[in-house]
C-alpha cells in the first residue's frame, strides 16, 4: 500500500512506544501536516488518565471522532498528514479509517519492558506507567484486512523513520 491509495498515516500503538517521536522525524521528512490525538481529548479524559483511571470506550467515541473529522479537513484541503493515536482496538481505528478508507496504519509495537522504561524517562506527560498493563490489556493488533504494517521499535528513531518510509514507499 503506498500513498496514492492512502493519504493519512495514523502512528498507533501504546503509549511510550514513540507515536510522538516518529511523527516528528515522519513530518520533518515529508513535510506532512501531523496532529497530536492527546490535542482532540476533553479535559475530562485527561484527568481521568492522569489520576490513573483507563478511558472506557463510551470515554473515546467523541474523541476518535474528532481526530476523524480532523483527517477529514485535511483531505478537504489535499493535505496528508500524520496522526499519533492509540488505537488500541480495531473498533477505534475503524472509527480513524472513516468511510474514505484513506488511512494506513503503522503499529509501533515493542517488548513491555523497553516501553515502560521509556515512559518512567519522559516527562510533563499525563499517561502514567501504571496504565501501561491495561494498555497492552487493551491492545489488538492489526490484522491482516487491515490498512497498515507492524514496525519493530527497537531500532533508532531515524531507523523506525526510514523503515516506515521504504516500506510505505512515502513521498512528500
Amino acid at each position: 500500500m503506498t500513498t496514492d491509495q492512502r493519504k493519512h498515516l495514523v502512528l498507533m500503538g501504546v503509549a511510550g512506544s514513540g507515536k510522538t517521536t516518529i511523527a516528528e522525524e515522519l513530518v520533518e521528512r515529508l513535510g506532512w501536516v501531523s496532529a497530536e490525538a492527546d490535542e482532540f481529548h476533553p479535559q475530562a479524559n485527561i484527568d481521568k488518565m492522569a489520576s490513573g483511571t483507563p478511558l472506557t470506550d463510551e470515554d473515546r467515541w467523541p474523541w476518535l471522532a474528532s481526530i476523524r473529522s480532523w483527517l477529514d479537513e485535511q483531505s478537504a484541503a489535499g493535505r496528508k498528514a500524520v496522526v499519533t493515536c492509540s488505537a488500541l482496538k480495531r473498533v477505534y481505528r475503524d472509527v480513524l479509517e472513516g468511510e474514505n478508507h484513506d488511512v494506513c496504519f503503522v503499529h509501533l509495537g515493542g517488548p513491555k519492558d523497553l516501553i515502560a522504561g521509556r515512559m518512567a524517562h519522559r516527562k510533563g506527560h499525563f499517561m502514567p506507567t501504571s496504565l501501561l498493563d491495561s494498555q497492552f490489556e487493551t491492545l489488538e493488533p492489526l490484522a491482516e484486512d487491515e490498512p497498515g504494517i507492524a514496525v519493530d521499535i527497537s531500532g533508532t528513531p531515524d531507523e523506525i523513520t526510514a523503515d516506515i518510509i521504504e516500506r510505505l514507499e512515502l513521498t512528500a
